[in-house]
């Protein structure tokens, strides 16, 4: 039987947003939020990412992708996404995958309504259409310039303005999704052919993005519109000052330096040991209390690490967890490196700015008054229910690549 099969083309090049594809909304690269909205749809069989940038094929095959190489011809400012879609479909069709529909979705969209993504595919796959694309309801007056620069009415009568109940809606794309009929697509080489359908999709889902503000909008929408997911992950590391303790420290007349640290989450850390989830404290620290708080948790430290992000991948190596797996609580500035490695990056809520804007979860509880059994509940709860939009998939098999 044929596969429904979505294809994500992400280019190593861009002009208006430099590493677009790899610019993180929500804590999350935009080519690995397209990739698991994709996974995320009961309707999708299979999820492939076009590229021809080496770093975007390894967080798209990490986040549960098949890679398909695209020529230099095909990934230049003047490529056109249906040259790169045609190529995946040669190019699945060596690999002897036959496709029925194919669902193209652009990963500068962020928030891929994942519902009505399987609706359209259902659509398609039904005969009912021949393409269904994402679209926004809109009663919008549109204008545009006409010769010298004067306005001119588009899609009303400048001399009637009707109340909106009294008005029928126009649908504007998105640009998330594009579902199709493989074979027609291929006939037509086009992504509108025969009978189109409209996937209806929110407004506050609808942002594509092409320029630096338009970046900025979605990280700060991100955690409107992300708020419903879980956590799914395979390890925790976590920084130590200012996340197992509120950022001070005591120092007697003697010089020795003390914190204070919170029973809880020596409860929540136990609870992740029981459920088998490795947990790592990484600081660079060299006071000795870090080193002790870890034997008394019973887990592992790396401290003193002048490249916190080195000590991560190494550590996460050791162990076999992909970093997409793994979930970082940081505070400060120093964390940030380590937060942009990894599939969950999460802030205290008193963290450093650049650090609340990084996180993809920010924490209810502070440092040192129950923030690591804030996540500790939070990882616990994820191993009951997959997220529905952005949960990281296990390490697969190794990807077949050309």
């Amino acid at each position: 039987m044929s596969e429904a099969v979505a294809v994500i083309p992400a280019r190593g090049g861009s002009k208006g947003v430099a590493r677009k594809n790899l610019q993180r909304v929500g804590g999350v690269p935009l080519v690995a939020r397209a990739v698991a909205a994709a996974r995320s749809s009961a309707a999708i069989g299979r999820v492939v990412v076009t590229t021809d940038d080496p770093d975007i094929a390894a967080v798209a095959a990490e986040w549960g992708a098949e890679i398909v190489e695209r020529p230099a011809e095909l990934a230049g400012d003047e490529a056109t996404s249906e040259g790169a879609l045609l190529h995946a479909l040669d190019e699945l069709e060596r690999r002897r995958i036959d496709v029925g529909v194919v669902a193209f979705l652009q990963a500068t969209s962020p928030f891929i309504d994942v519902a009505a993504l399987t609706d359209a595919v259902h659509l398609v796959r039904s005969r009912r259409r021949d393409s269904v694309f994402s679209a926004v309801e809109t009663y919008g007056f549109l204008w545009e310039k006409g010769i010298g620069g004067a306005a001119a009415a588009v899609n009303h009568d400048l001399e009637f303005r009707p109340r909106r109940q009294d008005r029928d809606p126009h649908y504007l794309e998105t640009g998330a999704f594009y579902v199709m009929r493989a074979a027609g697509f291929r006939a037509a080489r086009h992504r509108f052919f025969g009978s189109v359908g409209i996937a209806e999709v929110s407004a506050r889902t609808a942002i594509e993005i092409d320029t630096l503000d338009e970046l900025e909008l979605a990280r700060a929408i991100a955690p409107l519109v992300d708020r419903s997911e879980r956590m799914e992950v395979d390890a925790v590391v976590t920084d130590f000052d200012g996340v197992h303790t509120d950022d001070t420290v005591r120092v007697d007349e003697h010089g020795v330096e003390s914190v204070v640290v919170s029973r809880s989450d020596g409860m929540g850390v136990s609870l992740l040991r029981a459920a088998g989830i490795p947990v790592l404290i990484l600081s660079t620290e060299v006071n000795p209390v870090v080193a002790a708080r870890a034997r008394k948790l019973r887990v592992d430290v790396v401290q003193a690490s002048a490249d916190k992000a080195a000590a991560l991948r190494g550590w996460a190596d050791a162990h076999g967890i992909a970093l997409s797996r793994v979930a970082y609580l940081g505070n400060d500035v120093n964390d940030l490196p380590c937060l942009e490695l990894v599939g969950w990056p999460v802030a205290v809520p008193d963290a450093h700015p650049l650090v609340l804007s990084a996180a993809r979860t920010v924490l209810d509880r502070p440092g040192g008054a129950g923030a690591v059994r804030d996540l500790a509940d939070r990882v616990l709860a994820g191993r009951d229910a997959a997220s529905p939009l952005l949960t990281a998939p296990h390490p697969t098999s190794p990807q077949e690549a050309s």
